[in-house]
């Protein structure tokens, strides 16, 4: 099962696990949970646990079947470096990325420790993308797990930027998305976080995507960043095949 996202920078989402539990600030109002819980209501089967964390197995080879190549994030409802996805599961997950090769996915994780953990353990397709979240300076140490991590294209989701991050690391990164926090209680983003971030990549040319500033109401703040949308991706071989 997939479905067309509205996150500016993928096409479909594919959710082999749902559910999950906070562990930094950045998870405090976690829009996959509010997710959750609605459509827990209204009595989907697949979160008939609501938030708990759970694997769908009969949906480890969807992708096997979509025929037109698109960028797909990998549970955008979870996470799946949660210490509640065995390891087997996690490599039935990267079998599928490897065979669904005309497809790229982008999987994100705030778990960096386990990530490295079971790196060795798990195969590397150069279709995959792998990134961290980091909501602020004091969670750079992800970015340090994902350095040392052979993917083919290593990203950085700083969303929510919840403070400066004046020293961002970028060596070995290709990819940087920047966006503010948005839905109820949303934590404004001050712009010059931002623009530090931005000015950083630009000076190691490294691209650098801005998703929007959020708030309450994010489509009232747009995604402009100094007069212009920052849309840049990573220079990858099997980019162009996607997006044609």
């Amino acid at each position: 099962m997939a479905q067309l996202s509205q996150i500016e920078w993928t096409d479909t989402t594919w959710n082999p696990v749902t559910g999950c539990t906070k562990i930094s600030p950045g998870c405090k109002h976690c829009y996959a949970e509010r997710m959750a819980r609605r459509l827990s209501a209204m009595g989907q089967t697949r979160y008939r646990n609501g938030f708990e964390t759970t694997l769908h197995h009969d949906l480890l080879e969807a992708p096997l079947r979509w025929r037109k190549p698109r960028l797909v994030f990998v549970n955008s409802m979870s996470d799946l470096f949660h210490d509640a996805v065995p390891l087997d599961f996690i490599r039935s997950v990267f079998s599928t990325i490897s065979r669904a090769e005309s497809h790229i996915f982008q999987i994100l994780t705030k778990r960096s420790t386990r990530l490295l953990e079971v790196a060795d353990a798990l195969p590397w397709p150069t279709n995959l993308w792998m990134g961290v979240s980091v909501e602020s300076a004091a969670y750079v140490s992800r970015v340090r797990d994902l350095q040392r991590v052979p993917a083919a294209v290593r990203f950085l989701s700083v969303e929510p930027l919840l403070g400066p991050i004046p020293r961002l690391p970028l060596a070995g990164i290709h990819w940087v998305i920047v966006g503010g926090e948005s839905g109820p209680g949303a934590r404004l983003m001050d712009p010059s976080w931002a623009r530090t971030i931005r000015d950083r990549c630009n000076a190691r040319e490294v691209p650098f995507f801005f998703k929007q500033w959020g708030g309450v109401q994010k489509k009232r703040t747009g995604r402009t960043l100094d007069g212009r949308t920052w849309d840049e991706v990573p220079d990858h071989p099997q980019q162009s095949a996607v997006l044609a």
